[in-house]
């Protein structure tokens, strides 16, 4: 079986996130969505699982996080271009999202910051891997 992952995310509006998760290029899979939850495909690996807070404390007994307040997780996702990047954060924007920080250009590497509508961070990126520093230090 391939590997996969399944991001749950608290979220305070389902409907509304969905929305935004699909201005940002996710799919919504009707199988495992409802009014309560919303599976949202990226890609044939990755999919974020949007969960009304009431379903998503059934899975755990701690209290659920304002991530507008309190960060506990940052999300990197992959691009193929510069471009890419540019037109991913545009749309989180116009989606109802919030720029944490502009373009960061490292020469190898360029980035962006975004939030989706409940706080959780975003951060696309390209990278050509062939011209990172050979050292982590220098990289920093």
């Amino acid at each position: 079986m391939t590997k996969r992952i399944f991001i749950n995310l608290p979220v305070a509006d389902v409907a509304a996130s969905t929305a935004f998760y699909e201005a940002i290029g996710c799919t919504r899979d009707e199988q495992f969505s409802n009014e309560s939850g919303a599976a949202m495909v990226w890609s044939d690996t990755i999919s974020f699982m949007l969960l009304s807070h009431e379903l998503y404390g059934r899975f755990t007994s701690k209290p659920i996080a304002d991530a507008r307040a309190n960060s506990a997780a940052l999300f990197a996702l992959a691009f193929d271009t510069r471009d890419d990047v540019d037109a991913f954060a545009a749309a989180a924007v116009a989606a109802g999202g919030r720029e944490l920080h502009g373009a960061e250009d490292e020469g190898f590497m360029y980035s962006r910051g975004v939030e989706d509508p409940d706080g959780n961070g975003f951060g696309p990126f390209w990278m050509d891997a062939s011209a990172a520093p050979a050292d982590a230090e220098a990289a920093a």
